[in-house]
């Protein structure tokens, strides 16, 4: 009877023994697998067809060192705009989202703006006055919680902004609003040997507080609208304070200026989604060589926002009326992404 006994403890040993060796071997198929698929899929957020095969070709072509539309490494130059392109822009920009909630954090600090304008109406939370105020009203916005800072207290509070405010319509955290698709386009880039850079209307200072961790692009290649800057020395130490006068503004026609002053190469690769990034884009494409343009649609009116010609944020018209004419490539989000977002089901 013992020795019945000593032989089930036995084979029951070795039953877990080999169920676990299994298992162990299973997973470690699985994890095989997938590394496999991503090396042999590097966009898999990517529908297959016309767009992702475009993508690839031209990667393919300019990488390879015998073919003619070979591109040196250092000439991989890839320039990316940001709202729509690489995170949403609707219902606003995301910049102007975190200024409103800026005005109501300072708001115990300047009293005066219970009764003034532009100010009073975004503490009432009455936007239509805010936007009835137009482009001198936002500028007064955004001048009021951009300025008289240092440049580390400003990007302190852009970081535990962006980590902790809530998008009205997806409830998720704004640095989760990234375009998964987009982010899988620049790490595929880069492992090719490009370098990927920001070329955006935004702030400078607002994206470089957060766009290394959303994206892997390091602060200084991100170039953007910035204000001026005043150096002081304060009980020892040197300080930038940002002031509220423009220094540069870093949209339509001074993105390539932005580029040349910044990076000092006509980009190969340029993404857009808006006419804003119209003159970026023809800067690109009527260069020599190989290049490549392409066009982000906001297509998906259920997933995100569909808009294009009328919209008042990320108008795209010109961009669609000359897309042939530049071989511009004109993505359709509903059709050519699988996921929009990395927190989709």
């Amino acid at each position: 009877m013992k020795q019945q006994y000593k032989y089930r403890i036995l084979l029951l040993v070795l039953m877990t023994i080999f169920t676990f060796s299994c298992t162990q071997s299973t997973t470690k198929n699985e994890i095989a697998k997938q590394e496999t698929e991503v090396k042999n899929d590097p966009l898999p957020s990517w529908n297959e067809g016309s767009s992702k095969k475009a993508m690839i070709d031209f990667v393919t072509k300019t990488t390879n060192e015998e073919g003619a539309d070979f591109v040196p490494v250092a000439d991989r130059i890839a320039c990316f705009d940001n709202d729509g392109t690489l995170w949403s822009e609707q219902p606003m920009y995301f910049q102007m989202a975190f200024a409103l909630d800026q005005i109501k954090v300072l708001a115990p600090q300047h009293l005066e703006w219970k009764t003034k304008q532009p100010f009073k109406a975004v503490l009432e939370g009455d936007m239509k006055t805010v936007m009835a105020g137009g482009e001198k009203s936002l500028a007064e916005l955004m001048m009021a919680t951009h300025a008289g800072m240092t440049t580390e207290a400003f990007d302190a509070s852009v970081k535990q902004w962006i980590k902790t405010a809530i998008h009205p319509k997806t409830g998720k955290h704004y640095n989760e609003m990234t375009f998964l698709p987009m982010v899988e386009l620049l790490n595929y880039l880069r492992s090719n040997g490009y370098k990927t850079f920001i070329v955006s209307g935004g702030g400078i200072d607002f994206m470089r507080a957060w766009a290394e961790d959303a994206y892997g692009i390091p602060p200084y290649q991100v170039i953007g609208s910035s204000g001026e800057y005043e150096y002081e020395v304060k009980e020892g130490k040197g300080e930038l304070m940002k002031i509220a006068e423009l220094n540069f503004n870093d949209d339509k026609e001074g993105k390539p200026v932005g580029i040349i002053r910044n990076i000092g190469k006509r980009p190969v690769f340029t993404v857009g989604n808006s006419d804003g990034d119209y003159a970026m884009m023809q800067y690109t494409s009527t260069g020599t060589g190989p290049r490549f343009g392409m066009i982000i649609h906001h297509t998906d009116s259920i997933r995100e926002v569909s808009y294009d010609r009328d919209s008042p944020i990320g108008k795209l018209n010109k961009g669609l009326d000359d897309a042939t004419k530049y071989n511009w490539l004109i993505v359709d989000m509903k059709k050519d992404w699988k996921k929009i977002y990395s927190f989709e089901k």
